[in-house]
């Protein structure tokens, strides 16, 4: 097998006329990949995609081929996947104001050109779900946020619309599921991209701890930053060490690399209703 692509966690590896996507226990933030891994990460982004991928069929296809047909080397962390044409747009649905939309929020009451309600705060629940795209950077670049009408102007208006559909449902019937387990998903992103016969497809990871912010709804309280049970919680490690994002990135102590491991099982096991090991 040819390795065909390095991402920040995931590599793609060609085979015949499939592709194996390999999740790795890499995590990055800030747009940057931290030198420490996260022990069986890659395994539990897997699990839950593949999960929820079952959950989204009626909404929309999904990319998997087959979740056992890989490599040995691979197994548990890998998927085999048919190739699709990326669109060239991070989907970003949010339920809540939080992270770059809240800073996006607070500085001009809009986020990717969506006017929303003044007064709110960290945290707020929105009056409903909005569709807050942003450019997709390469590797060590940020992403920013950009309208729908640039989505228009980038893919026409026919896929713009079938992307802000697509990304809206799925984080809907995310929501719903999990907050039926205790769970709120404060936003999510998706990943999307064409067969090629021309269908739109669901592809990458979809609805994990690396895609999405995932509160307790039992903590939940507006007015201030939530328990995260996913990579916010290194996040703000992070920029708790002062690191200008310019020099390499602080390697994460033991303890920072237990707990996230420990929040990435316990929102697997509350979503998929299965024991991790």
């Amino acid at each position: 097998m040819e390795r065909v692509y390095t991402g920040k966690v995931r590599d793609l590896y060609a085979d015949g006329d499939d592709l194996i996507l390999v999740a790795s226990d890499r995590i990055s933030v800030y747009d940057q990949v931290l030198p420490t891994p996260i022990p069986d990460k890659g395994k539990l982004l897997t699990a839950l995609s593949l999960w929820w991928f079952e959950q989204l069929t009626d909404i929309v296809p999904n990319h998997v081929v087959s979740a056992t047909e890989v490599p040995a080397e691979f197994a548990g962390r890998a998927i085999r996947v048919r190739r699709l044409e990326m669109v060239p747009i991070e989907c970003i649905a949010r339920g809540y104001l939080t992270g770059s939309g809240l800073k996006e929020y607070q500085a001009s009451g809009a986020i990717s050109g969506v006017q929303l309600p003044p007064g709110l705060v960290d945290s707020s629940i929105l009056p409903e779900p909005i569709f807050t795209p942003t450019t997709k950077a390469a590797v060590g670049e940020h992403d920013e946020f950009i309208t729908y009408d640039d989505v228009v102007a980038k893919v026409g208006a026919e896929t713009a619309e079938r992307l802000r559909e697509i990304t809206l449902a799925v984080y809907r019937r995310g929501a719903e599921l999990a907050a039926d387990r205790g769970v709120i998903i404060a936003d999510t992103k998706v990943e999307l991209g064409w067969t090629t016969d021309g269908v739109l497809t669901l592809g990458d990871e979809v609805l994990t701890s690396d895609s999405s912010r995932f509160w307790p709804a039992e903590s939940y309280q507006p007015g201030r930053g939530q328990f995260s049970l996913d990579k916010q919680y290194v996040r703000d490690w992070v920029a708790s060490t002062g690191w200008d994002r310019k020099s390499p990135a602080p390697e994460l102590p033991p303890e920072i690399v237990d707990v996230t491991r420990a929040r990435y099982v316990d929102v697997y096991e509350k979503l998929t209703g299965r024991t991790w090991g």
